[in-house]
């Protein structure tokens, strides 16, 4: 038998079940406050050691704003991505959840299979960071390898769920970082931080279709595995 939820384990699962990616934002700031709280609460994630391998870079106004401008421009120029960390290769049941999740959102924008152009504009939109008026990038520390980047999924998620729980809304972002070199000359980002992604966060525009789409979850029978 189930043992009945507590009412932290129900606020918990209120956050996971409430946070999603939001693709579209409105165009007013979270305060200061706000912002420190979330990373303040993120900042108690668990790590290998404590050494507590992630940085925060915070941009808004307009440092943001040029960024947001100079990425989109180079990566429409089509130049080949240049990622701190090698991409994955999604294979098997990864790239069945990967087209389930892609085409449900295009569905919900109207873009029909084929439709080339619409696709690669909203793919674009990534670049635009979907107009978040805030840009977290997440940096490791190089010396620590996958270790840190181990403890930096933790604190994504972390990072999150806090947003959720003080009312700001995110999206996690590769494509911040896909063009590293650029991204790194631009903020001056040090050689010995590797790059991993940002996060896009502000308040989500609800009435934008992109914010209705919600990806699918597995079922604990296709994700655990128990033993005794």
């Amino acid at each position: 038998m189930t043992p009945p939820a507590s009412a932290t384990s129900e606020r918990l699962e209120e956050l996971l079940r409430a946070r999603y990616s939001a693709r579209a934002f409105r165009p007013e700031q979270v305060d200061r406050g706000t912002i420190e709280r979330v990373l303040e609460l993120a900042q108690r994630t668990a790590s290998w050691c404590n050494t507590q391998p992630w940085h925060t870079l915070v941009l808004s106004g307009e440092p943001l704003e040029s960024l947001r401008r100079a990425l989109f421009e180079h990566a429409a120029e089509g130049v080949e991505p240049d990622y701190d960390i090698t991409p994955p290769v999604y294979e098997g049941v990864s790239l069945a959840r990967r087209r389930e999740t892609g085409w449900g959102l295009y569905n919900m924008l109207g873009i029909v299979k084929g439709d080339r152009v619409a696709s690669h504009r909203q793919a674009m939109e990534n670049f635009r960071f979907f107009g978040a008026p805030h840009l977290a990038i997440v940096t490791s520390e190089r010396a620590l390898g996958p270790y840190g980047l181990v403890d930096c999924g933790g604190f994504l998620a972390n990072f999150v769920l806090a947003a959720k729980a003080n009312g700001v809304d995110t999206i996690i972002e590769a494509a911040a970082t896909q063009q590293g070199r650029f991204v790194r000359e631009r903020l001056g980002i040090p050689q010995e931080r590797t790059l991993v992604c940002g996060i896009a966060f502000g308040y989500a525009d609800e009435d934008h279709p992109a914010n209705v789409f919600r990806a699918t979850r597995a079922q604990i029978a296709d994700a655990a595995t128990f033993i005794g």
